[in-house]
């Protein structure tokens, strides 16, 4: 493994920089959708947002050269508007007035919309167009991914870091989050190796619910309608991709041949 990591990591400078370009797409990403929320309503934001969901099938159709069947278009546009319902929240009143720039909102969501979609679809590609170790994978696209943001802490708060420290404010629970959340990129990675992103938004919406439904037993959260119709949404959607595609190169040849077994009987 030591040699594997030794080998890929620091003696293909190449192979690094190849996976240096989701890291740095992924970022453009992220910074993206805070500008976007700090210029749009929040339930503005949450229905343009989930266009990274079709915008995901789309790369995977150009860039992988898949074809996806009308069901299974249909089945991502369906999760698309499930998960907006399950996330939805009502706005509320509030007598804080925010200056925002809907046209930079709106700019900057198309951005994160396409660098979601982009980004993750590039990754699969490289996942699955060589025998590289997925751990290898992991440890150069992170690699790059720590390098960018790191720059991009010391461009925003490098004052505020260098006073207090990279560590300050990070306590037990902040740590335990990290870990979590560090878990969930490496199982991220092994769907994405072994189905696909399109998969990948079908599981992030499954989620989602699940959490949701752990609130609900832990923490007494009320379930809105708006969910309870999502989560169908969610469900039905995750049923109906799964559906396998129907051949019809063959229906064409198969009704010929028994109108002829027809008129031979007659």
């Amino acid at each position: 493994m030591l040699s594997s990591i030794r080998e890929h990591v620091f003696g293909s400078p190449k192979e690094l920089l190849k996976l240096s370009v989701p890291s740095l797409v992924y970022g453009i990403q992220n910074n993206m959708a805070f500008v976007a929320l700090s210029n749009l309503d929040a339930a503005v934001y949450q229905v343009t947002y989930q266009l990274k969901i079709p915008c995901t099938a789309l790369c995977t159709v150009l860039m992988l050269n898949r074809s996806l069947s009308k069901l299974q278009w249909f089945s991502v546009f369906m999760l698309c508007g499930g998960v907006t319902l399950v996330q939805w929240k009502p706005a509320e009143a509030s007598n804080i007035q925010v200056e925002q720039n809907p046209l930079l909102g709106f700019a900057a969501i198309a951005i994160a919309v396409l660098c979601s979609g982009f980004a993750g679809v590039y990754f699969e590609k490289v996942l699955k167009s060589s025998d590289t170790s997925l751990w290898v994978r992991n440890i150069q696209m992170y690699l790059s991914g720590i390098a960018v943001t790191l720059a991009g802490v010391y461009m925003t708060d490098g004052a505020q870091v260098i006073e207090k420290g990279f560590f300050y404010g990070y306590t037990p629970w902040v740590c335990f989050v990290i870990s979590l959340a560090s878990v969930g990129g490496l199982y991220t990675s092994v769907v994405v190796k072994y189905t696909d992103n399109i998969m990948k938004g079908f599981s992030a919406a499954a989620a989602i619910i699940l959490s949701t439904i752990a609130s609900v037993i832990l923490f007494g959260l009320q379930i809105t309608v708006s969910f309870a119709t999502g989560a169908l949404l969610v469900c039905v959607s995750i049923y109906m991709y799964g559906l396998p595609k129907r051949d019809t190169t063959n229906l064409g040849t198969e009704s010929s041949s028994k109108s002829k077994e027809k008129l031979l009987a007659v």
